[in-house]
């Protein structure tokens, strides 16, 4: 059985050899997230070598998820590594205190705006929201505090506003010289940390384009206002290529109970509007240690499965872990567990126009297949891609074989629900002869038999993007 919800693992220590990463490949992982917030331009650029080296040997398109670390709103250091912070207590975050001067009363701030962007009556959150303060003077560039939620605190902790809303760019200068990198090593997809606005994916886009590089540009979404404002939202999700719903700091933004909705709105307006979308944050987060999930992360995994998500994620579980490869069998088997239940999201498209003749074809291609009992797979001879994303945005339990001579764009459908790269140079013949091209291939690696019957799109001219504007009905002999 094929799996369609893909899987994205994160680069780190736990996967540095090249053993650790092709068993992490034969495990199942679809896509390698390089975290740009850790390690340095040799070790994304080996690690990147590697896993092309692998998944050519391995006859598997993997692609690569290049990601930003965006800006980065910190405190500063303590001149004993760390202090207590008592409930009640007053503290002080001042922007003008060097930044290693931090004691049980003050820390300095890496972010120097951000006396610019509170008001009285704030509540600021440190270290993921373990710990809370209320602003309740600004004096220059000093923020006063009290601790509603003291507790322990260590240096170059993250800072959080409550409901969101700081002004940090979301391009820094480090961004800039890592999208640099990120052309250089020719990722498939750039990950955009702390979106604000769709300007903030054109900006990434045209860096990426001027550098040479091809990526699609996704945007992480873990700002509280982008989430809170739906027409923001969309413009955002429009502007993007992919979106990845970033629970992390967003949850930390508009509280846990809020982040329910706001990821099965994330997903669903992500479908509707034709965008991958990635789920992440702690989804396996006990595996780091254990050798088994939790009951509460097999759940959680589903339901993001069961909400029509095209990919979930793992970070340290990967990263940083004592059992990469077992992780990923494990969420593997999770994803295959939900996807025989049944799912809510659409099984056909029911507004707006096409405004492309190849994306007609693929949603009549998946009406079509939807509504026969005896379909066994959907066969999609494609140059960009476009054709399978669109047909993965409807729901079906058929996989969908993508048939390409581009490696980039195997690499791409990598991430889309349900879609299968299947390595396939169409020739110059277009006619019946391509058709039966296309399916011994896919009989010679086991995926089709004689006698099934198929639903086959392609264009004229496998050359053009945009060009397919045949659907056929066919049964393999």
């Amino acid at each position: 059985m094929l799996r369609r919800t893909k899987i994205v693992a994160t680069l780190g220590p736990a996967t540095e050899s090249e053993d650790q990463l092709q068993r992490l490949i034969e495990a199942g992982v679809n896509v390698v997230r390089l975290n740009f917030s850790h390690g340095d331009p040799e070790d994304h650029k080996a690690r990147a070598q590697t896993i092309r080296s692998i998944a050519a040997r391995l006859n598997r398109p993997v692609a690569i998820l290049g990601d930003l670390q965006g800006p980065k709103i910190r405190i500063g250091r303590f001149q004993n590594g760390k202090i207590h912070l008592p409930d009640g207590a007053s503290f002080n975050l001042d922007a003008g205190l060097p930044i290693d001067d931090g004691d049980e009363t003050q820390v300095g701030l890496g972010y120097k705006d951000l006396p610019n962007d509170c008001k009285v009556g704030d509540v600021l959150l440190l270290d993921d929201g373990r710990i809370s303060l209320e602003v309740v003077a600004i004096d220059g560039a000093c923020i006063k505090t009290r601790a509603i939620n003291g507790g322990e605190l260590s240096n170059n902790k993250g800072i959080n506003l409550q409901g969101g809303g700081l002004s940090a760019a979301a391009l820094t200068e480090k961004d800039k010289q890592d999208i640099l990198l990120a052309a250089e090593l020719e990722v498939d997809y750039l990950a955009v940390s702390f979106v604000r606005r769709a300007s903030d994916v054109e900006e990434a886009r045209r860096l990426m384009r001027e550098a040479g590089g091809t990526a699609a540009i996704l945007s992480k979404i873990e700002r509280a206002e982008v989430v809170n404002d739906r027409e923001l939202l969309a413009e955002v999700i429009s502007a993007s290529d992919a979106i990845m719903v970033a629970r992390g700091d967003l949850g930390v933004e508009i509280g846990d109970p809020e982040l329910i909705g706001a990821q099965k709105h994330m997903i669903n307006e992500a479908r509707r509007l034709n965008k991958p979308v990635i789920t992440a944050t702690q989804m396996m987060e006990s595996m780091i240690h254990n050798t088994q999930p939790t009951r509460a992360e097999v759940f959680d995994v589903a339901n993001a499965v069961l909400d029509g998500t095209d990919a979930v994620m793992l970070s340290g579980e990967t990263a940083t872990g004592k059992r990469p490869d077992e992780v990923v069998k494990a969420m593997s088997r999770i994803c295959l567990g939900a996807e025989k239940q049944g799912v809510e999201f659409m099984t056909e498209r029911r507004v707006g126009k096409f405004e492309h003749v190849d994306e007609a074809i693929a949603q009549a291609t998946m009406f079509a297949a939807n509504h026969q009992d005896d379909i066994k797979a959907i066969v999609c001879l494609t140059k960009s891609g476009a054709t399978p994303l669109w047909m993965s945005r409807i729901n079906t339990r058929l996989p969908i074989f993508a048939m390409t001579r581009y490696e980039t764009t195997e690499r791409l459908v990598a991430l889309y629900r349900g879609v299968e790269a299947v390595s396939f140079d169409s020739g110059t013949e277009y006619g019946a002869e391509v058709n039966g091209r296309a399916i011994s291939v896919l009989k010679e690696r086991g995926l089709l038999e004689v006698g099934d019957k198929i639903i086959l799109t392609k264009g004229e001219s496998q050359e053009i993007e945009g060009g397919t504007n045949t659907m056929q009905i066919i049964y393999v002999s």
